[in-house]
């Protein structure tokens, strides 16, 4: 693809201020035509900001945004409205985090599509409705013209995605901003997206603005980078360059907390002893007759003390509803799962597995503090002595790295890492042997990730708990598993230690799911790109594996 020499995008001196706090702090960078610019940094760092400043669509919310943003040589924040609809789906347009939230739950995708093409380009509802099944085709959603009458619950969280690139492609843009439009995904298909995302550059010659917190997903997609801390910026240049070799102390700290398939694998503490927990054949089936579904078909594990066990796959493979059923909270259709060794001797009021929760937001009460929410499980068992009670919850704050101080604050007060190991903590009270964490990091950026990762693992050793790691991001259960399963379609395709699993696939599936994880090196994210489209381009052929 060949960047033209024609400036695209030019923000200079870029402030956003909401209230007393300054979320972007003179930001200033450009882009030419078909180029591609990531902007990399922590949650908080602003370049969330930054992205909807592009489109000023900070206007309106009582953010104060200063400085310029010219596009195609209009200034977007000093453009009357009526300019600056026309600005937004048809010279430049946003594909945001979560599909959901972006598409009208009621309406049919494909309406959606061809009303945003009607309200800009004024064409006829037929036409309309061509231009959304031609543009829902060329995102890759198959038989488009049928699909494209169906609503968003009818689609995966990947096909949405799809769906809302459909969207923003529908009057042409000449700029795409893509605002963490992977997060939510699984390996597989966020690279399908991102590979999406570099074809459309690729055939359309659009510019692209990738805003992410996931550094090997910048890696593999722009051909700049712009890292950003607090507000600022911290380092720019070719992606090559600062991630071959970052200058900035701060982006050598986002580098080092990237998990990489490469690095060395979890400390084994498994020990002989007795399982702790043993799941036979397992199978939940819902609904019944013709359109019964089978979530998971005959799957056995077992989890012996001090072990660390990694179930991967992509959405939909089964895991999260393996996971439910260790702990309880499913009854399976068929199969077994018995508690052995220290998890047989609980007594009733010390529980064998508990749960971390992949959302702590929507697992804490809200109207609750974090104190009680902690103290909760621990009541439940009957323990009424209050000044135990706090001295307990305190030591548990203090274990997972937050102050005592805060345990009459709710929630809302506290990062989305925070959070998590408020939930972290609620799971330890009522001391289990097993702890199953299920996607407990997927939401969280790779500093944090990397902070939550460590703490699962040093309770691990200083407690001796097992510890079942449920995740799409296969990256990450290498860090802290020792063993790992993997499943597809409710199915156990493929069991084993790390490294061998990882190393030396047996099964294409996992091959496939290994070759998707993002890397650091952009060449060596280039070549996997071409594997995975010759990949497509031979029905049946999957794609090969690279670690």
């Amino acid at each position: 693809m060949t960047v033209s020499d024609e400036l695209l995008l030019e923000v200079r001196d870029l402030t956003v201020d909401f209230g007393s706090l300054r979320a972007v702090d003179h930001v200033s960078f450009s882009l030419r035509a078909g180029g591609a610019l990531g902007i990399v940094g922590e949650s908080g760092s602003g370049k969330s900001a930054t992205a909807y400043a592009l489109l000023d669509l900070h206007r309106g919310t009582g953010a104060r945004v200063g400085g310029s943003v010219r596009l195609a040589g209009t200034d977007v924040l000093t453009a009357p409205e009526r300019e600056l609809r026309r600005l937004r789906g048809g010279s430049v347009a946003m594909v945001f985090q979560d599909p959901l939230s972006s598409l009208d739950p009621y309406h049919a995708i494909g309406d959606q599509i061809a009303e945003v093409h009607r309200l800009h380009s004024g064409a006829s509802r037929r036409a309309a409705r061509a231009r959304a099944v031609d543009v829902l085709d060329r995102v890759g959603i198959p038989d488009a013209a049928r699909r494209a009458r169906s609503r968003p619950h009818e689609f995966s969280g990947g096909m949405r995605q799809r769906a809302l690139i459909a969207m923003a492609l529908a009057c042409e843009p000449r700029l795409l901003v893509a605002d963490e439009p992977t997060t939510a995904l699984d390996v597989t298909v966020q690279a399908q997206i991102l590979d999406l995302l570099h074809e459309l550059r690729t055939d359309e010659g659009l510019g692209l603005v990738l805003v992410t917190h996931d550094v090997g997903v910048a890696a593999g997609s722009v051909d700049d980078v712009l890292v950003m801390k607090q507000g600022r910026v911290e380092e720019r240049g070719p992606v090559r360059e600062v991630l071959g070799a970052p200058r900035a102390p701060y982006t050598r700290a986002l580098l080092g907390a990237v998990p990489r398939l490469d690095g060395p694998p979890a400390r084994s503490l498994a020990s002989e002893g007795e399982p702790l927990v043993t799941a036979r054949e397992l199978t939940k089936v819902y609904g019944r007759g013709p359109r019964a579904v089978t979530a998971l078909d005959g799957v056995s594990l077992t989890v012996r003390p001090g072990e660390s066990v990694g179930i991967v796959g992509e959405s939909g493979s089964g895991k999260t509803t393996l996971g439910r059923m260790l702990v309880g909270l499913l009854e399976p259709s068929a199969g077994t799962v018995a508690y052995g060794g220290a998890a047989a001797a609980r007594d009733g009021r010390r529980p064998a597995v508990q749960m971390v929760f992949q959302d702590p937001a929507s697992s804490l009460n809200p109207r609750r503090s974090i104190g009680e929410s902690i103290a909760d499980p621990l009541r439940a068992r009957g323990d009424r002595d209050e000044s135990a009670l706090r001295a307990r919850v305190d030591a548990l704050l203090t274990r997972v790295g937050l102050d005592p101080a805060h345990y009459d604050r709710y929630p809302h007060e506290f990062s989305g890492g925070q959070r998590q190991r408020v939930g972290i903590a609620r799971a330890l009270a009522p001391e289990p042997a097993v702890l199953l964490a299920d996607e407990a990091v997927s939401a969280l950026d790779v500093t944090t990730q990397a902070q939550v990762v460590a703490l699962l693992d040093e309770l691990r050793q200083e407690l001796g708990l097992a510890l079942v790691f449920v995740a799409h991001d296969l990256a990450v259960v290498r860090q802290v598993s020792e063993r790992v399963l993997v499943l597809r379609a409710g199915k156990l395709v493929e069991e084993g230690p790390v490294e061998r699993v990882y190393t030396h696939p047996a099964d294409p599936y996992t091959r496939r799911l290994v070759d998707a994880v993002p890397v650091l090196d952009p060449a060596d994210a280039a070549e996997r790109r071409a594997r995975r489209r010759e990949a497509r381009a031979e029905p049946g052929r999957a794609a090969p594996a690279g670690v």
